[in-house]
C-alpha cells in the first residue's frame, strides 16, 4: 500500500464497484409515494374536512383549525401503516439549510403499555428554541421561544432512511414577538402581496373570474461530484466546500467536451437512485446532463407552484448530498469549488399565472397585441429597475462573490434581457405607438430527410443576470448553495410593488376619462421612458457594458457581498417590505447581521483552514523535497558535476512566499473592525486578497514538487478520476 493517502485514496478509487441499481419500477407506482397528496387526503378524510383543507391549498383561505386532529388522525395512519415511529416539524432557517426536530408518535399508558397518538395540535403547532438559530439579534437566550405552524399548502412527506421512516410536516418558523425567523414566512407573504395586486390589475383588464395568482419557480441545480477518498484528503473541501489551493490540470474544459457529453456510468447510476427517491417525494425531476467543467453536473425540474418548489430544492440538496455518500461520492454545491473552471448555479425560473388567466408572462405570438403580457412584463422591467440592487442582495454570499462576473455566471450588475423581439416591442411602446411585432420562423437545414426547425423570434442571452426566456424570467445569478426563497421573495415583492403602481396609474388615468387602451400605453410608455435603462441585449461580460451601464445607465456595479449587503439597510428598500407587508424594519435588519455575520464567518473559517493546510501539509512536503533536492545537488558536486539549482531556488523562492503570506494573513486575522459594516470590508479588501497571495504560492509549489510527495488531491484527479 502507498504510503501517502492520496495515493492509497487513488487505488481505492480505481478498485471501487459500482453500487447496484435498484429494480426498475414504473413511474406511475413511484409517483408521490411517499406524499400524503391531496389524492390520498380526499380517501382518507371526510368530505367536508377535505373541501376545508382544498380550499385553503387552491384559493388560499384561512385555515380552519377545528379540522387540524381529524387531519392529524389521518397523517398519522398514513405515515404509521408506512413504518413511521417519528415525525418532524421540518423549517427552513436563515441558513440555506433544512431544520427539524423529531418526536416519537408513542403515548406511554400508567399500565405500561403503550400506542401511537398525534394530535391536531401538535401537528398544527410546534416549539423549537428561536435563538439557537440565526435571528440578527431578535432572539436572545434569556428570550428563547419560538414557535413553527403547519404550511398545509406545502405536503407533508414521508423520509426514509436505513435507520427507519419519519413523517415530515413543512412548517414556517417565528419568534414569540412574532417576527419571522425562516426563509418560508416571506415567500408566503410576498406570494399573499403579488396575488393581490395581480388580481387588482386582471380586474382592471376586464377579468371577472380569476383564481388567485401565485409564482411558480422551476430551479436548475448545478454540482460538482468528487470521489469521496478524495474529498476526505482535503479538510477545505470539508469544511469550506471549496479548494483554497489546487494548481490548475494540463487539460481543464478548453475543449468543450463534457457539456452534454456521455455521462460517466458510475455518475448515471447515482442520478437515477437521485431521480427514484425525488420521484417518491413527488419532485418532478426532468432533465438531467454533463455540465461545461468536468466534474460537474445539473438536475432541472418542472415548474411548481413557488413555495412547493422552494421545499423540494431543499430537500433536492439533501436528496443529493446523502446519496452521493451512497455512492462513494462528495455532492458539492459551492459556487466555485475548483477555480479556473466554471462554477455552479442556480438558475431560478420564475413566472405568474394561475388556472384560470394561465401564464401571466406568456406573451403569445402576436406580443404587441397582448395587453395583459406588456402590463405585467412592465410592471417587471420597473420593478428591476428600481430595485437591482435588492436582487442583487438577495444572491450575496462569500462563495457566489468567487462565481458572479466569471465567464460562467453573469455579472453583478443587474440588467434585463428581453429579446430582440420583444426588446422591438417595448422601443415601440416608447415611441407612442405599437405596430407589430417579429414573428418566428420556419428554418430549413438544406437537407431533406430532416425536417424545418421552428425558429424562435428572439435569441437567448447567457450573459444576462435576469433573462426573459419565452414565457419566464430566468434569474441567472443565484448561487448553487443558496435556497430559492430568498431570491422569490424578492422577485415577488418588486412585482408586487410595481403591479401597485401600475394599477394607481391606470386608475387614475380612466378615471379622468382615458380609455383603458390609452391609459395602458400611457403607463408602459412612462415605465420605458424612466426604466428602460435597465432592458440590454448585449454581452454582460464586456467591460464596455460595464462602463455603459454605470456611467451612463446609472446602473449599480455591486462586485462582492460586502458591498450588496448593505443595500438590505437601504430607506426604500425597508420601505418596499413594508409597504407590502413583506418584511417589517425589524425583520430586515435582523437578515441584515445574519447574513453579514454569515460572510464574515465564511471568509475568517477559510483563513483559519488556509493557514492550517499552508503549515501543516504544504510546507512540511515542500521542506521535505527541498532538503532532498539540496542533497542531491551537493552529491553531484562532489563528483565533479555542474547540477542546475534553479528549480531549487524557484521553489525556495515560493516557500518563502508562501510562509510570509501565512505571517500576513494572521495579522490581518488579528484585527478586529468595529461594527459589521467595517469588518465586512476587511474581509472583502484585507483578508481575501492575502488568502491569494497564499494561494498563488502554494499552487505553484505543486507545480513542481515531486509528485509522490504532494499531500493533498490535486485538481487532475478530483475532476477526472470517477
Amino acid at each position: 500500500m502507498p504510503s501517502n493517502p492520496r495515493l492509497h485514496a487513488i487505488d481505492t478509487i480505481l478498485a471501487r464497484p459500482l453500487v447496484p441499481t435498484t429494480p426498475a419500477t414504473s413511474l406511475e407506482e413511484l409517483w408521490a409515494s411517499d406524499v400524503f397528496t391531496l389524492e390520498k387526503m380526499k380517501s382518507a378524510l371526510p368530505k367536508n374536512v377535505f373541501k376545508s383543507i382544498q380550499r385553503c391549498i387552491r384559493e388560499g383561505s384561512k385555515l380552519d383549525t377545528s379540522v387540524a386532529d381529524v387531519v392529524a388522525q389521518a397523517m398519522k395512519d398514513w405515515a404509521t401503516s408506512r413504518g413511521a415511529l417519528y415525525y418532524a416539524h421540518v423549517f427552513y432557517p436563515l441558513t440555506n439549510l433544512t431544520a427539524e426536530k423529531h418526536d416519537g408518535f408513542i403515548s406511554p399508558q400508567g399500565d405500561g403499555s403503550a400506542f401511537t397518538e398525534f394530535s391536531g395540535k401538535v401537528l398544527v403547532q410546534g416549539e423549537p428554541d428561536g435563538s439557537s438559530f440565526p435571528n440578527g439579534g431578535i432572539r436572545t437566550t434569556f428570550e428563547a421561544r419560538g414557535y413553527t405552524a403547519w404550511d398545509v399548502t406545502s405536503p407533508a412527506y414521508l423520509m426514509e432512511t436505513p435507520n427507519g421512516v419519519t413523517l415530515c410536516i413543512p412548517t414556517v418558523f417565528v419568534s414569540w414577538t412574532g417576527e419571522a425567523l425562516d426563509k418560508k414566512t416571506p415567500l408566503l407573504r410576498s406570494n399573499k402581496a403579488m396575488n393581490k395586486q395581480a388580481q387588482r390589475l386582471l380586474t382592471l383588464l376586464g377579468e371577472t373570474e380569476i383564481a388567485t395568482v401565485n409564482s411558480s419557480c422551476g430551479a436548475e441545480q448545478e454540482y460538482f461530484l468528487v470521489d469521496s477518498a478524495f474529498a476526505a484528503l482535503r479538510p477545505d473541501l470539508q469544511l469550506a466546500g471549496r479548494t483554497l489551493v489546487g494548481a490548475p490540470p494540463a487539460k481543464g474544459q478548453q475543449f468543450d467536451d463534457h457539456y452534454f457529453g456521455a455521462i460517466p456510468e458510475r455518475v448515471q447510476v447515482f442520478m437515477q437512485d437521485v431521480e427514484r427517491q425525488m420521484y417518491r417525494l413527488g419532485i418532478p425531476a426532468k432533465t438531467r446532463h454533463n455540465e461545461v467543467a468536468p466534474g460537474q453536473f445539473e438536475l432541472a425540474p418542472f415548474f411548481e407552484a413557488a413555495n412547493v418548489a422552494t421545499d423540494h430544492q431543499q430537500l433536492t440538496m439533501t436528496v443529493l448530498k446523502s446519496t452521493a455518500k451512497k455512492h462513494g461520492f462528495s455532492c458539492l454545491l459551492h459556487e466555485k469549488p475548483f477555480a479556473g473552471v466554471n462554477g455552479s448555479g442556480k438558475h431560478v425560473n420564475w413566472s405568474i399565472g394561475n388556472p384560470t388567466q394561465g401564464n401571466l408572462l406568456d406573451p403569445g405570438s402576436t406580443p404587441h397585441e397582448n395587453l395583459q403580457f406588456l402590463l405585467f412584463c412592465s410592471a417587471v422591467i420597473r420593478g428591476v429597475h428600481l430595485f437591482g440592487p435588492l436582487m442583487r442582495a438577495a444572491i450575496a454570499t462569500a462563495s457566489n462573490d468567487h462565481r458572479l462576473g466569471a465567464n460562467e455566471a453573469p455579472p453583478a450588475i443587474i440588467s434585463v434581457y428581453l429579446g430582440s423581439q420583444l426588446e422591438d416591442v417595448f422601443q415601440q411602446i416608447r415611441s407612442g405607438s405599437l405596430q407589430g411585432s417579429a414573428q418566428a420562423a420556419l428554418m430549413s437545414l438544406g437537407i431533406d430527410t430532416l425536417p424545418e426547425l421552428n425558429k424562435d423570434p428572439g435569441d437567448r442571452n447567457r450573459t444576462s443576470p435576469f433573462a426573459f426566456t419565452g414565457n419566464r424570467f430566468e434569474f441567472r445569478a443565484v448561487g448553487s448553495g443558496q435556497s430559492v426563497a430568498g431570491p422569490l421573495v424578492v422577485l415577488n415583492t418588486i412585482l408586487a410593488d410595481s403591479l401597485e403602481w401600475v394599477n394607481h396609474q391606470l386608475e387614475a388615468a380612466m378615471a379622468a376619462g382615458s380609455s383603458l387602451d390609452e391609459a395602458a400605453l400611457a403607463v408602459m410608455k412612462d415605465v420605458m421612458n424612466q426604466h428602460g435603462d435597465v432592458v440590454f441585449g448585449g454581452d454582460g461580460y464586456s467591460s464596455e457594458w460595464h462602463r455603459i451601464a454605470v456611467e451612463e445607465r446609472g446602473l449599480e456595479n455591486l462586485p462582492t457581498s460586502a458591498d450588496a449587503l448593505p443595500v438590505l439597510e437601504r430607506p426604500d428598500v425597508k420601505a418596499l417590505f413594508e409597504r407590502q407587508g413583506v418584511l417589517s424594519p425589524l425583520e430586515l435588519e435582523s437578515r441584515f447581521e445574519v447574513y453579514a455575520e454569515q460572510y464574515v464567518q465564511a471568509i475568517e473559517v477559510e483563513a483559519r483552514l488556509l493557514l492550517r493546510l499552508a503549515r501543516t501539509q504544504i510546507y512540511p512536503a515542500v521542506s521535505d523535497t527541498l532538503g532532498k533536492m539540496a542533497f542531491s545537488i551537493k552529491s553531484q558536486e562532489k563528483v565533479g558535476l555542474s547540477p542546475d539549482n534553479s528549480m531549487l531556488k524557484t521553489m525556495e523562492s515560493l516557500c518563502g512566499q508562501l510562509l510570509e503570506g501565512c505571517t500576513a494573513l494572521e495579522e490581518a486575522m488579528a484585527v478586529h473592525p468595529d461594527g459589521i459594516h467595517a469588518h465586512l470590508r476587511h474581509c472583502a479588501d484585507g483578508v481575501l486578497p492575502v488568502m491569494l497571495k497564499i494561494r498563488a504560492a502554494a499552487d505553484g509549489l505543486e507545480q513542481l514538487i515531486d509528485d509522490d510527495a504532494w499531500p493533498l488531491p490535486t485538481y487532475q484527479e478530483m475532476l477526472f478520476m470517477r
